[in-house]
């Protein structure tokens, strides 16, 4: 807690004690002395306030403060704790604590406590519920790890239950808790195995020290210690302590602490963050006065919306011995841990019952003064309960009755009856009738209330396992808190009820939120006593009772006015009641219980055993359907839209009435309640109410011949919708059998057709199966036990996710008017069953399944479907179906009717199929289907209709429907009259006039499709015949295009053969035989305004959108510090890479007038927005971004497309080395003469001679127009402000480079991923293999033709942009960067600041060179050599400076491979040039033997160079590549030294021109830097350069969590870290999104991963986030975006935010495409598109992260 401040020592007379003081001679002064407490307390009282809290806590936590608390730690230890180990052991604590370790006999308990964040397994198979966890080491060394498990992050204090054999149905133990010969019995006593005075010393000295900290933990007062604790001085020093509560929020707590102790944000931000995690914390040290003065201040800032921030002035000596409490707890925690019997002893001394009777124990006052605690002394204590209490079998038993008792509720008598009388009195609104009432709650009882619930949490707990057995106390028992939960419902029957809005709009949304809530707690509850009912008969029979008084207590309300109803015959008594008039409520959990109990008495036979038992006659079936029916009557009329001015409301009551977390218990048992109903009434009155209900009776009661009409169009809408509700209702309750007591099917039956119906809609991924399924109590939904065998699996690719497909045996069992179908879903299903059948060549029909057959009890519910009134109803359908007119009925209606008779035949044929003779069949629906129906239907029979509506045109959809029906009549009617047979010879009979039939439907469809086939014949032969018209009638504009296309085609063949055979044999892309443009004139179309134009350097400027970054994708050292932008010299790039700029393209091009005008108005938009709306979009237009108009990629500058490279002079001769060396050194010296004598620091030199022709004065002319320039120019500026992070600033001499450096890494970076292939081939080094995957080698892809388009346009404008950006610059610039570059090259007395050798990357030495070389060239007017030439001789300079840089940095570790014969002289020049740098460096280098190995090392090192060296070039000269590098395979090295115009042995430049090179060798090699670095004066860069990849991941996903379950956040002083996140590219692990670990980056406040990529990544990063499972990608400081992790589950799914806890493995596929993202440099284009397609995203506040 608060420790004393840093730069204060101890007084000096405690460090004499420390040095003098004994805690062997204090144990021994203890032992003799008479009062043991009393000695104790007065060592305490004297050394406590000495040591702890000796002044305010440091504030920044710096090392003065750990220095600090390192001090208390010691003292602790030595002066207070070492005399209790001394004491309790006999002996050096040290050798006693081993010796009782060693002597101990473990329980088989693991008790490991888990972590924040630490991975926990729980088996779904064997757990006793999901709060039995395995912690890692035990779960993979127990059965579980085979079976299905769920895993999940613990949020901390939780315990393994490895080794209770409670928690777990089988396989209790892990390998290691197994018991063994060693283990004791778990009956034994463990203190037997102690001396016994250690026993007696151990509980005299537990007790003392367990109740001193109970004491203090539970002290109320803030200016007194407790008696025996007065320290012999009292200071008058106190502590402002402020405490954490669940109301304030950060930013409240850190703005009041600001004004109330005047600190900085930042250490007001470590005192919340402190409070936060300790639940307490010291914000002011001093005087009474002083600290009084704070909290006033705090109470006054925090009370204004709220209660104020609980706040105490408490004395120094009170909080030094509360702070000792908590260190005595953690130290009896770990002293315990020795051994059982010193457990055994510590828990006896808890659960002592003290002298105040019962409740008394210490342990007892702990729990009892839990909510008075702060977070830290609770998590101590509980902690030490852990490890003590539950961890010892006997004992944890006895805890648990104390716990329970501890909480007001009684385990042996009343605990279900108790927490709901308990959660029940919490709830105190009611309305009149005693119902709950949530609408006036205020926030404080809205949060009470979700206090509140967590009691329906603890009820779950004593449910959730069933009782084998019964006794009779604990039917009492049950059936006791029974009553009391039926009180509970009783409370919520009724509740929320609304009345129908008529009129105008409802003016406030009534609460509703809360009844739903306490539905969804309970709906597992309610599950479970009905499991609890159904193990016992006599619970069952007496709950059922206890169920129906209730429910006749609180019957409806007197008074309704009686009618009587009339319809097809039928006469029914009920009475008046409009669900549009009256209140209706969607609440009615004691009808559903009611319903649930009346299908266990089906299903366990009860009712047909024992029926005088059970008070049936009691019931009043019209009573029980009531409500039900009022509440399905509310959907139907809501679906219909007549309650639309009810607003939102009810439109989630019923969502949520219906989604799968509350349908089992209310939609669900609603229809079985009217199953029940139905079963137990004549079936034309249930059908004549539930008409009433629905207000129909007028319509189907009137003569169906004259329609009932009904002028209001709206009105006419309503009912027909009312009327397809009401008949699907009739479907459900008819058809709905699948659940077990109501048809006879198998619980398991049940998920099955669940399966069945979520995959007739489409293929599913199992986290959408589950989602569809309701869970239990334990969190499953069966669907494992049939998922196979119903559906087939489809693994994912890259992307997506696996699927699961309904196997085609299975769709027989489909039903359109499943009762879980929403409409939408409904119509996805048929659109779906519907394609699937066509495909197959099947008939369109949806015929309802075989229906399974009824319980005994449900039985009768068949004959609803042959009563008259429904009889009635279908005839009338149909009739207003043959005669249709104004819009009286729709298909919809048709359809279930279709349904509903389809249904009726199969139960008949089922009935039929099962009886033994006619007799027995009751069910005689063909009968009653075929005779004319009686008044009002007179019009003919059912049958007759059918058959009249088979061939109506309007109806072709149901005319397969209507087909099925009429051959299942006659099946049935043929079966009847061969009744005398057996039922399956009728069956297999029957079956020949269907096949007849089905072969006739097959002939039609063949017929329609050959008739079809014709007419697409006949109207292609009228196209065909209108286009040949077409180009008759335009012969000369047809001709004029077919001669340019001929000529366009056959000219190359005329001009190739005199120049193509040698161009074949010898491509090459620089020096002066290089082959020029492929195409002279380039046309290109501006993608705002589509105008074609060419690309001309003196026309309009053509621009292409492009995105420049930095990078550090290829760097070799991240530790390099980011150069100072203002004083970084660029013009040597380092070869470790550190960091580069990347420039990307999307390849879309436009006019540079167009793209300005798009840009501004991109401005002038953003600045609208900024004026409306606060906050970031997805592209930074102050910092020049945009979107790209057509494909909205990411972007923020331009490059200008400028012509190709002309083609060499031949004329002009090429000068050899030497000259072309000489020339050039004799320019340079010219100009740097002339740029001192300009500048005035040539005095005392001699004037260089200048080379013929050479004019230093010459001022070439800009060879582009005036908008080209200025695009030049702009994309310059851009580079340069993105590269150096500074403000543009055209002058900068740095500009340029810049510019170049772009280019040379963009190509490095693709060259560089593209080398692998042939450098695996050459390395046959094991860690070759892993560089085999890098994007385009990894898929052995070549050099050339293999590069997306946009990545060919962007290299190529870019690289002749780059070429000609010096024409922007002052020419003295770039004459300057030449120098000095040459001068690196070739050195000479002048060069003292040229880097050495080691310190250059060889190819952007090159670009530079090569483009800056073309400036200087121009002076020269003699026009002696081309710059070919100096390209080709610049090349073989860079060339030979990279083998000798190979050479020195290369290692000799032995190569695992075979010697092969290959070319001794290759082999023998590189050992002479080696020997050569051994001799110029004095053996710095080490002897090497094999040539062989040498020369092949330079191969496989200077690859990449040449690579990027031959894509430069080709971009540069628009040369095309030779055929071999167009393919990837082997002669590449050939064609690739071809190309580049070298030698295929590289050792022949060194040797062709020796003398020239020898010289520039022996200086390169002198140069200081290089015998420092080989001596290990720094980190070398060896060749080639490994790609980069991103860390290497663990296969199980539960490593990384718990990994990071042990990462502590590194600021706030061993705290765990609430979001670890894990950096992909270098593996740190940091505390995200938290404020302890924010740091200042550009003067703003930033969370710990956007500070790391400004350090790793250069502003861009990639991140996993451990606990969500979640990959972060991080760009700047305002963008990111979420993306896929590279982790899946055995369905192919990604599970964010670890909800589902199915165990995640790498999927390497995935992971490889977020390398190849980083790698292609795509994220920030990945983010840009995240952004746009979410705005969600825009505003999270990425910079915290």
């Amino acid at each position: 807690m608060a420790a004393a401040e840093s730069d204060r020592d101890p007084p000096s007379a405690l460090c004499s004690e420390f040095l003098n003081f004994s805690a062997r001679d204090t144990a021994t002064r203890w032992l003799e002395a008479a009062d043991l407490k009393h000695e104790v307390y007065r060592h305490l009282a004297v050394y406590v306030p000495r040591i702890l809290c000796l002044g305010p806590t440091p504030g920044g936590g710096g090392a003065g403060s750990s220095r600090e608390e390192q001090r208390e730690e010691l003292a602790c230890q030595l002066l207070l704790l070492a005399p209790l180990e001394w004491f309790l052991l006999g002996e050096e604590p040290s050798t006693g604590l081993a010796l009782l370790q060693e002597k101990n006999q473990p329980s088989p308990l693991c008790g490991h406590v888990f972590k924040v964040g630490e991975p926990t397994y729980s088996c779904r198979e064997c757990a006793a519920d999901p709060t039995c966890v395995l912690c890692m080491q035990c779960f993979l060394g127990s059965v579980h790890r085979e079976h299905r498990y769920r895993m999940t992050t613990s949020g901390g204090g939780g315990f393994c239950d490895c080794g209770d054999a409670e928690a777990w149905n089988k396989g209790p133990y892990c390998h290691n808790h197994t018991p063994t010969a060693n283990t004791r019995d778990s009956e034994a006593d463990p203190t037997a195995l102690l001396p016994a005075d250690m026993v007696a010393r151990g509980y005299s000295i537990f007790s003392i020290i367990l109740k001193y900290a109970v004491d203090l933990l539970t002290w109320d007062q803030e200016d007194q210690v407790p008696a025996g604790l007065e320290p012999p001085e009292r200071g008058d020093t106190y502590y402002c302590m402020l405490f954490n509560d669940e109301v304030h929020t950060y930013e409240q707590v850190i703005y009041t602490l600001q004004k109330a102790v005047s600190c900085s944000q930042k250490e007001a931000v470590s005192f919340a963050t402190t409070v936060d995690r300790d639940g307490r914390k010291s914000v002011r040290f001093g005087d009474f006065q002083f600290c009084e003065q704070a909290k006033s201040v705090i109470v006054r800032n925090t009370s204004r919306q709220s209660k104020p921030l609980r706040v105490e002035v408490m004395h120094s000596s009170v909080v030094a011995h509360q702070c000792f409490a908590l260190k005595a707890l953690s130290w009896l925690g770990q002293v315990i841990q020795y051994s059982d019997g010193l457990r055994r002893t510590l828990c006896q001394v808890g659960l002592q019952t003290g002298p105040e009777g019962e409740n008394s124990s210490l342990v007892d006052q702990l729990m009892l003064n839990d909510s008075k605690m702060w977070k830290g002394a609770r998590n101590i204590y509980h902690q030490l309960l852990m490890n003590s209490l539950l961890m010892d079998l006997k004992y944890k038993k006895i805890f648990a009755i104390q716990f329970a008792k501890a909480r007001m509720l009684m385990v042996e008598e009343n605990l279900m009856k108790t927490i709901i009388r308990t959660f029940v009195d919490h709830l105190r609104h009611r309305d009149l009738h005693g119902r709950f009432q949530f609408d006036r709650y205020t926030a404080q009882q809205a949060f009470k209330f979700g206090r509140v619930q967590s009691l329906i949490g603890d009820l779950k707990y004593v449910l959730i396992s069933r009782p084998s057995q019964w006794n009779d106390q604990l039917r009492v028992k049950f059936l006791e808190g029974l009553d009391a939960f039926l009180e509970l419902l009783k409370c919520m029957q009724g509740m929320d009820p609304v009345v129908r809005q008529v009129g105008q709009h409802i003016e406030m949304e009534p609460e509703w939120e809360a009844a739903f809530t306490l539905q969804m707690k309970l709906t597992h509850i309610i599950t479970m006593i009905q499991d609890w009912c159904c193990t016992d008969e006599r619970v069952l029979i007496e709950a059922y009772r206890k169920c129906l008084s209730v429910l006749s207590s609180c019957h409806l309300p007197e008074g309704e006015q009686p009618i009587s109803l009339s319809v097809a015959g039928h006469t029914v008594e009920t009475f008046r009641y409009q669900v549009s008039q009256d209140k209706v409520s969607i609440h009615l959990p004691l009808y559903r219980l009611l319903a649930g109990l009346h299908v266990l008495l089906s299903r366990t036979e009860v009712a047909s055993r024992f029926p005088e038992q059970l008070p049936l006659g009691e019931l009043s079936p019209p009573l029980l359907i009531e409500l039900p029916l009022r509440c399905l009557v509310l959907c139907a009329q809501v679906h219909a839209g007549m309650w639309r001015r009810n607003g939102f409301s009810l439109i989630n009551q019923i969502y949520y009435y219906h989604n799968v977390k509350c349908r089992v218990e209310m939609f669900d048992k609603d229809i079985i309640m009217l199953q029940v109903g139905a079963s137990m009434m004549d079936p034309n009155h249930f059908l004549m109410i539930v008409l009433s209900r629905f207000e129909l009776v007028h319509i189907f009661s009137s003569d169906c011949r004259k329609r009932y009409r009904e002028a209001n169009k709206d009105v006419v809408q309503q009912n027909n919708t009312l009327i397809e509700e009401m008949l699907h209702l009739i479907i459900m309750v008819v058809g709905e059998r699948y659940v077990s007591g109501v048809g006879q099917v198998e619980p398991l039956e049940e998920v099955r057709r669940e399966i069945i119906h979520q995959l007739s809609i489409r293929a599913m991924a199992h986290s959408e199966l589950v989602k569809a399924l309701p869970e239990n109590g334990n969190k499953e939904t069966g669907l494992e036990r049939v998922i196979d065998s119903v559906a087939s699996f489809k693994k994912p690719g890259v992307t997506g996710r696996g699927l699961y497909e309904l196997r085609p045996e299975w769709t027989k069992h489909f039903n359109l008017y499943f009762h879980h179908y929403s409409r939408a879903d409904q119509s996805k299903a048929e659109e779906a069953q519907r394609k699937t059948r066509r495909q197959n060549g099947e008939d369109t029909a949806l015929p309802p399944p075989r229906p399974p057959p009824l319980c005994p009890l449900f039985a009768s519910l068949v004959n609803l479907l042959q009563c008259d009134v429904l009889l009635a109803v279908e005839g009338a359908v149909l009739h207003w179906a043959v005669e249709p007119s104004g819009g009286g009925w729709t298909e919809s209606m048709l359809q279930r009717v279709l349904h509903l008779v389809g249904v009726a035949l199969l139960e008949e044929q089922q009935q039929l199929e099962n009886s033994s003779g006619d007799d027995d069949v009751t069910f005689n629906y063909t009968s009653k289907i075929t005779r004319p129906g009686e008044a009002p239907s007179t019009s003919g029979s059912v049958l007759a209709l059918l058959e009249s509506l088979q061939n109506a045109p309007h109806l072709e959809v149901h005319k397969d429907m209507i087909s099925w029906i009429l051959k299942m009549v006659s099946n049935i009617k043929t079966m009847r009259e061969r009744s005398c047979s057996t039922s399956t010879v009728a069956v297999s009979q029957g079956q020949g006039p269907e096949e007849m039939v089905r072969d006739k439907d097959k002939a039609e469809r063949k017929r329609k499709a050959d008739m079809a086939r014709l007419r697409r014949e006949k109207i292609m032969a009228q196209m065909s015949e209108m286009q040949k018209h077409f180009i008759n009638e335009n012969k000369e504009l047809f001709q004029q295009s077919l001669e340019e296309l001929e000529a366009s085609t056959s000219a190359p063949p005329e001009r190739s053969p005199p120049g193509l055979e040698p161009m074949c044999v010898s491509q090459v892309c620089v020096g002066p035989r290089r082959v020029g443009g492929a195409e002279p004139r380039q046309l290109v179309t501006c993608i705002l305004c589509q105008e074609e134009q060419e690309v001309r350097g003196h026309g309009r400027a053509m621009v292409l959108a492009a995105f420049v970054q930095r990078s550090t994708v290829l760097s070799k050292n991240r530790r390099r510090s980011l150069p100072d932008p203002e004083r970084h010299d660029p013009v040597f790039m380092h070869p470790d890479l550190s960091m580069g700029v990347h420039t990307a393209s999307c390849g879309h091009i436009m006019h540079a007038t167009c793209w300005q005008r798009y840009f501004e108005a991109v401005q002038l938009k953003e600045q609208r927005r900024q004026q409306r709306l606060r906050g970031h979009t997805s592209y930074d237009v102050e910092n020049g971004e945009f979107l790209c108009p057509l494909c909205e990629c990411l972007s923020n500058t331009v490059i200008p497309l400028l012509p190709q490279t002309r083609p060499p002079d031949p004329s002009v001769s090429h000068p050899s080395l030497e000259a072309w060396l000489k020339l050039t050194n004799q320019q340079t010296a010219v100009l740097r003469y002339t740029h001192r004598s300009q500048s005035g620091g040539v005095a005392e030199e001699a004037e260089p001679v200048v080379p013929e022709g050479f004019r230093v004065d010459f001022a070439p002319q800009n060879p582009f127009s005036s908008s080209v320039s200025e695009m030049v120019t702009a994309f310059s500026v851009s580079a340069y402000k993105v590269g150096l992070k500074v403000n543009p600033n055209e002058q900068d001499p740095r500009v340029p480079v810049v510019v170049w450096s772009t280019c040379a890494y963009t190509i490095q970076s693709i060259g560089t991923h593209t080398h692998t292939y042939t450098h695996t081939h050459l390395r046959g080094r094991a860690d070759a293999v892993c560089l085999s995957e890098r994007l385009l080698m990894d898929e052995q892809k070549p050099l050339f033709g293999s590069l997306p388009c946009r990545q060919d346009d962007c290299l190529s404008s870019l690289t002749r942009f780059s070429s000609a950006c010096w024409t922007s610059a002052p020419v003295t610039t770039t004459h300057t960067h030449f120098v000095r570059l040459f001068t690196a090259l070739h050195p000479d007395a002048s060069a003292a600041d040229a880097p050495c050798v080691l310190d250059m990357d060889m190819f952007h030495l090159l670009v530079y060179t090569v483009l800056s070389y073309s400036s200087v060239h121009t002076l020269d007017q003699s026009r002696w050599s081309s710059v070919d030439s100096a390209h080709l001789h610049l090349l073989h300079l860079v060339t030979v400076a990279h083998l000798v840089q190979i050479l020195l940095t290369s290692t000799t570790e032995e190569v695992c491979m075979d010697q092969d014969g290959a070319g001794s002289q290759e082999e023998e020049l590189t050992c002479q040039l080696y020997d050569r740098l051994r001799k110029h460096l004095s053996s710095v280098l080490p002897e090497v033997t094999s040539g062989w190995q040498l020369y092949r090392r330079v191969k496989v090192g200077i690859l990449p160079f040449l690579r990027s060296a031959a894509l430069f070039f080709h971009y540069l000269n628009s040369t095309a590549p030779p055929a071999d590098l167009l393919v990837a395979g082997p002669g590449q090295w050939e064609a690739l030294c071809s190309y580049l115009s070298l030698p295929s042995n590289l050792l022949q430049l060194h040797q062709s021109q020796h003398t020239q090179l020898e010289p520039l060798i022996q200086r390169w090699c002198c140069h200081p830097g290089v015998r420092r670095s080989l001596q290990g004066g720094g980190a070398v860069v060896q060749f080639p350069r490994e790609s980069n990849r991103l860390i290497d991941l663990p296969e199980d996903y539960s490593v990384l969590i718990n990994q990071a379950s042990s990462f502590t956040c590194p600021r706030s002083g061993g705290d765990k870290a609430r979001a670890p996140t894990l950096c992909l590219v270098c593996g740190s692990l940091l505390c995200s999104q938290s404020y302890c670990c924010q740091t200042e980056v550009e003067g703003e406040d930033v969370g710990a991963c956007t500070a790391h990529t400004f350090t790793c990544g250069a502003g861009l990063g990639l991140f996993l986030r451990v606990r969500e499972s979640q990959v972060l990608f991080v760009a700047g400081k305002t963008k990111g975006c979420f993306y896929p992790p590279p982790y899946l589950d055995d369905y192919g799914e990604t599970d964010q935010g670890l909800k589902r806890g199915n165990p995640l493995h790498l999927c390497a596929e995935r992971y490889r495409k977020i390398e190849r993202l980083w790698h292609q440099h795509g994220i920030a284009e990945v983010i840009g598109h995240a952004q746009e397609a979410n705005q969600t995203l825009v505003a999270i506040d990425w910079q915290h992260l």
